[in-house]
């Protein structure tokens, strides 16, 4: 187990992962498809990602306790879809001034948590997922550090129930899931029942298990790695264990 990432942690992280997913599309062709998120293209994933970004800030600056739509937000969107990646870096100063306050702040989260500091994990998770998603786009390897995507598979499988309940109930109970990191400290197992699941932060026997890097791991939670690909993991057991499970839980 790596230790807990500090929120100041948290804060920094978001404002360098914007510069750098800006400085990615910078001189892109905004029309590239990414594979990873078959609808959109580079375009699109930076004006998605600069949006979450305004749209976290404004709900941190305005205290909500509910839900605020973005269509409430005033997003500043620049007139060419040229500027996009420039819009996006501008993003990074005014949601790391709002995300720098008291973690334990009261707000309203999608998931479980209601303050202020589960915005600021959300958003690095967030914005490092399609920061790897562009890279993944314009044919690089994504890169994370090892305590960032043992984060992001925590943070991942925490609010995973807020948004994917409902397919989870349909798939059959009993099954189970191991996920074992290869480059440093990281067990994980899932454990479907009762129309849920449970997992733990330690070594089990499951259905199936996987073994690969921590980073192709996270990727792999977020549908953006296959587990059949040999390459990059070991598999032993059912693996339509796994499939049934991340066809369910794609966010």
């Amino acid at each position: 187990m790596l230790p807990p990432v500090e929120h100041a942690e948290y804060v920094a992280g978001v404002s360098e992962e914007i510069v750098r997913f800006a400085g990615l599309v910078a001189n892109a062709d905004l029309d590239a498809p990414v594979p990873s998120c078959p609808e959109w293209d580079l375009g699109k994933l930076t004006r998605h990602s600069g949006t979450v970004h305004r749209w976290i800030a404004h709900i941190l600056r305005s205290g909500s306790t509910e839900r605020v739509s973005p269509r409430e937000v005033d997003l500043g969107l620049p007139t060419q879809r040229t500027g996009l990646p420039a819009w996006l870096a501008a993003g990074a100063s005014p949601l790391r001034a709002a995300l720098a306050t008291d973690p334990n702040r009261p707000v309203w989260t999608w998931g479980p948590g209601g303050t202020a500091g589960w915005w600021a994990r959300r958003a690095l998770h967030e914005t490092t997922v399609h920061r790897m998603d562009a890279q993944l786009a314009l044919g690089l390897e994504p890169e994370l550090s090892p305590t960032v995507a043992y984060d992001g598979i925590e943070e991942f499988l925490t609010n995973l129930p807020a948004v994917a309940a409902d397919n989870i109930k349909g798939l059959p109970a009993g099954d189970s899931l191991h996920l074992h990191a290869t480059d440093g400290p990281g067990e994980w197992t899932i454990q479907l029942a009762d129309g849920g699941f449970t997992w733990n932060s330690e070594h089990g026997k499951a259905a199936v298990a996987l073994r690969g890097t921590l980073v192709d791991l996270l990727l792999l939670l977020y549908g953006r790695r296959r587990p059949h690909d040999g390459d990059r993991f070991e598999a032993f057991g059912d693996l339509a264990v796994a499939d049934r499970w991340l066809a369910a839980t794609q966010l």
